[in-house]
């Protein structure tokens, strides 16, 4: 179930704001009428595991080749 609270509701309410979205409630805070946030429950599958992330750039990375002029020599040009 979606609902929509004010800010001031939402601070004065929080601990029964957070019991309904525990049990699977989605809440937009307003600020005088305009969304401004979402409380919904937290999903810990939806987390990216930093390590994975970092071995796929590494791994981007290390494909990538280039026979143009490396950064050093690009800003040196720039300077003169």
């Amino acid at each position: 179930m979606k609902t929509t609270v004010g800010a001031y509701e939402a601070k004065t309410h929080l601990p029964k704001l957070l019991e309904r979205v525990s049990k699977g409630d989605r809440i937009i805070i307003t600020k005088h009428g305009v969304p401004v946030a979402v409380l919904q429950g937290f999903d810990a599958k939806s987390q990216v595991n930093l390590d994975e992330v970092i071995a796929d750039i590494k791994a981007f990375r290390a494909k990538i080749t280039s026979s143009g002029p490396t950064i050093r020599e690009m800003i040196e040009e720039g300077r003169r």
